[in-house]
């Protein structure tokens, strides 16, 4: 697959009922546009590895993605194109991150696992942050007992 341009690789991923149009807007959307869709996949950068490698899983039709720290090791661009398709994601995904931005955005529901129990809420992560009562609750689920 190392001699494979991009086209031809996320050509292998993307079900020959959605055609070429699809294929390039998908590819756009992953930032893989113009001529870079000529480059061989055997000199792509760590970031762009992963953002192909982002991009075969959501086109493998899986119904959640289970994910950690997706956006370790992506430059600024590469974070708001996958933000982007997770938002889009019409399925299941869970995900860890220390990454605000993405939890903010991507996620619905939070849970919040700890050595001495788990918090399971569904505002958005802000609320979730400034809300007093799961303060108190983070604070027995981390330290109950060690006082």
């Amino acid at each position: 697959t190392s001699s494979m341009n991009l086209r031809e690789w996320f050509g292998q991923f993307i079900p020959a009922s959605e055609g070429e149009s699809y294929s390039r807007g998908f590819r756009g959307r992953m930032l893989f546009s113009g001529d870079e869709v000529l480059k061989k996949t055997s000199v792509l950068s760590g970031g762009e590895r992963v953002r192909c490698l982002l991009a075969r899983m959501m086109l493998s039709g899986a119904n959640v993605l289970l994910l950690d720290e997706p956006t370790n090791h992506l430059d600024l661009e590469s974070i708001t194109s996958l933000n982007n398709g997770l938002i889009a994601y019409p399925e299941v995904i869970l995900f860890a991150s220390h990454d605000h931005e993405c939890v903010a955005t991507v996620a619905n529901r939070i849970i919040e696992i700890g050595p001495k129990g788990v918090i399971d809420r569904m505002p958005n992560f802000d609320d979730y942050l400034a809300d007093a009562a799961i303060a108190v609750h983070r604070e027995q689920i981390y330290h109950q007992g060690k006082r």
